[in-house]
C-alpha cells in the first residue's frame, strides 16, 4: 500500500520560510518522479515543482522559482520542498505526488499517488 505522508506545514508570516517534507512508503522511491502541488480555498489544484528520479531534474511554476526549491534524498523516501520569502499568495494546502512514468512532469494527471496535504498559513 502506497503512503505519501506530508509535514512541515504551518502559519508564519511574509517573507518567512517553511520546509515541506513528504515521507514516502510503499513503493520503490528512487524510480518515481515526485512533485509538489498546491490547491488553494476555491481554486483547482496547480503544479509547483517536480524532481526527477535521481534528483538531477527540477522544474519550477513560475510563480515559484527563484524562491522554492525541491530536493529529495532517496535513501530516507523522502522529498522536501524548501518555501523561501513567502508571500500571502501561497497559502494553499501543499500536497506531493509521485509519478512511476514520468521523470518530471507538472500535470497531475501523470501523478499516481497522492499524500493528504499539509496546510501552509502565510499572514500579510
Amino acid at each position: 500500500q502506497v503512503q505519501l505522508v506530508e509535514s512541515g506545514g504551518g502559519l508564519v508570516q511574509a517573507g518567512d520560510s517553511l520546509r515541506l517534507s513528504c515521507a514516502a512508503s510503499g513503493l520503490t522511491f528512487s524510480t518515481y518522479g515526485m512533485g509538489w502541488f498546491r490547491q488553494a480555498s476555491g481554486k483547482e489544484r496547480e503544479f509547483v515543482a517536480s524532481i526527477s528520479w535521481s534528483g538531477g531534474s527540477t522544474y519550477y511554476a513560475d510563480s515559484v522559482k527563484g524562491r522554492f526549491t525541491i530536493s529529495r534524498d532517496n535513501a530516507k523516501n523522502t522529498v522536501y520542498l524548501q518555501m523561501n520569502s513567502l508571500k500571502p499568495e501561497d497559502t494553499a494546502v501543499y500536497y506531493c505526488a509521485a509519478a512511476q512514468r514520468y521523470s518530471v512532469s507538472r500535470y497531475r494527471e501523470r501523478y499516481d499517488y497522492w499524500g493528504q496535504g499539509t496546510q501552509v498559513t502565510v499572514s500579510s
